[in-house]
């Protein structure tokens, strides 16, 4: 169980709003702004945060809904901190609060393997097919090869490390720690840290969560802090911002198409971001509230763990402290698909390399402190389409101003429910739309020259 003594551990509770805002999870986008609602905190931990005491609260077993999908066997004992498919294959890792590491094959439920650390595992990722990366409570950084059992110590931080991503664009291992710096590593030296450690570079804070695409690496730390690296060139941040979300972040994680990231916080809040800093680049991020609900009047917030997007169709799934993940469609701000909820919070999540598969962790991440919770288990799910591809988008169009109605589409006319003047089209009809309005238009003008013309020959008749 987690009885390691840390000192550099962050709150993530659940935060209690009184507040009139509707909280639904339906399109609820809105451009980043900050409120100023007054914040209840309860005493809690996350999956970054294990309770101190030695004496963890009873785990109850509660069923699973029939809809969570399979349950692997062999779960991890204690809380699990991420799980990763393979690029190649349905094999997952999966990293533990019970300071061990295990390969699964999802598809036929088999342990393959496990590694057993020192202290807790707070991230994993795979190398290739059958080894992979472990970032250790006990502050160091790991190659573990599964076919021979050999574990290899690759290095180590001044403090826990708490993120690990390898580069399959540069060959280097990257990790982030709560030291406050991030550093490189070639795995393929010799063991030993003199031998594989490539550099070491400080940030504003203590490294919650790192993200890759291609050269780019988005590094989130504490203080709301995000640096943009250039893998090739690590001397400085490409991009040094600041969290458009008032709250601690809890995740990060890039675009698959490689424009920008998805970063969520502890207060039920996902900001979409792109890299490119000009003014066109720019108007395109948004943030937008999920993972809540209301109770007794006031909105109660979850922490978002966990983001995940879809190899195949590039919408993403959410977990949060509620049990809940939802599926998004960044580009047209729609809501796609809720899950049914899980026993326990939503520790992690990963699709699979086709996107036919997710796996979840529902693992309980001290959100509201030492007590009775649920067992921690590991979920596949097969994924339908209908629940990650994108819908077409439905454009409408006023016919009085004879134009795309901009004011509906952002959900910002009162009457649109009741106005009788929209014409609703797909998006496989925008063309057709088009050509529609252009001969109304011209129809339009011809009656004004028309009309034009019988005033003047009234007036000259007179």
């Amino acid at each position: 169980m987690r009885t390691d003594k840390v000192t550099q551990l962050s709150h993530h509770p659940i935060l209690n709003f009184e507040s009139s805002e509707h909280s639904s999870f339906s399109s609820n986008f809105k451009t980043p702004k900050n409120h100023h609602h007054h914040t209840a905190f309860s005493a809690t931990k996350s999956a970054a945060s294990p309770p101190l005491s030695g004496h963890p609260a009873p785990m109850t077993a509660v069923p699973a809904p029939p809809t969570a999908g399979r349950e692997l066997s062999n779960p991890p004992s204690d809380g699990v901190t991420n799980l990763r498919f393979s690029n190649t294959s349905d094999h997952l890792l999966v990293s533990s609060w019970d300071k061990s590491v295990r390969l699964y094959d999802a598809s036929a439920n088999v342990l393959r393997g496990e590694f057993n650390h020192a202290g807790a595992v707070l991230d994993c990722c795979f190398h290739d097919e059958t080894s992979g990366f472990s970032a250790c409570l006990d502050n160091g950084v790991r190659r573990l090869v599964f076919n021979y059992g050999k574990e290899d110590m690759l290095g180590k931080h001044d403090a826990p490390v708490r993120c690990v991503e390898y580069s399959y664009a540069t060959g280097q291992l990257i990790t982030g720690s709560w030291d406050r710096t991030l550093k490189c590593w070639d795995p393929r030296g010799a063991s030993g840290q003199e031998r594989t450690h490539v550099g070491t570079y400080a940030q504003p804070e203590r490294v919650y969560s790192l993200s890759l695409v291609g050269h780019r690496l988005v590094v989130a730390t504490a203080g709301r802090h995000v640096n943009v690296y250039d893998l090739r060139n690590m001397s400085q941040p490409e991009q040094r911002r600041e969290s458009s979300l008032k709250y601690q972040t809890r995740c990060v994680r890039c675009y698959p198409n490689g424009t920008g990231y998805a970063l969520s916080s502890i207060e039920g809040r996902v900001a979409m971001e792109f890299f490119d800093l000009s003014e066109a680049g720019q108007i395109k991020k948004y943030a937008f509230k999920c993972h809540r609900k209301s109770e007794a009047g006031r909105d109660v917030v979850y922490p978002v763990n966990a983001i995940a997007f879809h190899p195949i169709y590039g919408t993403f799934a959410t977990g949060g402290c509620d049990g809940i993940v939802n599926v998004w469609d960044g580009n047209n701000k729609k809501r796609l698909y809720q899950y049914a909820k899980y026993p326990s919070s939503i520790a992690a999540l990963s699709f699979s390399r086709d996107g036919r598969l997710l796996a979840v962790a529902s693992s309980y991440t001290f959100e509201e402190g030492d007590k009775p919770h649920d067992r921690d288990a590991i979920y596949i799910r097969s994924v339908n389409e209908v629940e990650v591809k994108p819908k077409p988008k439905v454009m409408f169009f006023c016919k009085v101003l004879v134009a795309p109605c901009d004011v509906f589409e952002l959900g910002a006319c009162s009457s649109a429910g009741e106005c009788d003047n929209l014409v609703k089209d797909s998006a496989n009809d925008v063309d057709k739309s088009l050509a529609d309005i252009t001969l109304y238009r011209m129809f339009m003008r011809l009656l004004l020259v028309h009309y034009s013309f019988v005033v003047q020959y009234r007036k000259a008749a007179k």
